[in-house]
């Protein structure tokens, strides 16, 4: 009976383990997939205020892109929002994406809060399907992904980042 519960232990045992590395390894995969796949900007599309579409179409050539993933209910999210409104003149070389997967309602209430619309370099979008999260590997709000003026990723910031600091990341 002791050397059946022995035997029994331990096929559960180098199973355990064998599924522990099966686990580890695919999340190692996954990782390095997700890494790739965000080194240039990936394609999206995400619709804007006014219903109509915005997507990778839409992004202006030799600009670094800045993207900014907020909820309008997020104070730090709101404080970034603000450090970008008292520093709009200096972000003019840089296109900003705002995106939440709230209505459009609420995320037009908040641009309008900061004064950040009606800017030709600064762009509002609501991720209807919710998918940036996924395709940008962003777990965080706000969360700031940026690329260079050949959508190259320079960095992905997790939480607030001061104005200068994303300048200087941002122009060379």
């Amino acid at each position: 009976m002791k050397k059946y519960s022995k035997i029994i232990l331990l096929v559960l045992f180098i199973g355990f383990l064998s599924f522990m590395i099966y686990k580890i390894t695919s999340m190692i995969n996954h990782k390095k997939e997700v890494t790739e796949h965000i080194k240039t900007i990936p394609t999206f599309s995400y619709q804007n205020l006014s219903g109509g579409t915005f997507s990778n179409k839409n992004l202006k050539t030799n600009s670094p892109t800045l993207f900014v993933y907020f909820n309008s209910e997020c104070e730090f999210c709101n404080e970034e929002a603000q450090m970008i409104e008292e520093n709009k003149e200096k972000f003019n070389a840089i296109q900003v994406i705002f995106i939440s997967f709230e209505q459009t309602e609420k995320i037009k209430f908040f641009a309008q809060k900061h004064k950040l619309l009606n800017h030709d370099n600064i762009n509002f979008v609501s991720d209807t399907k919710v998918t940036f999260a996924t395709n940008f590997d962003v777990k965080s709000l706000p969360c700031l992904v940026l690329y260079d003026k050949n959508q190259q990723l320079i960095e992905k910031i997790k939480g607030q980042t001061k104005a200068e600091t994303l300048l200087k990341k941002l122009t060379p």
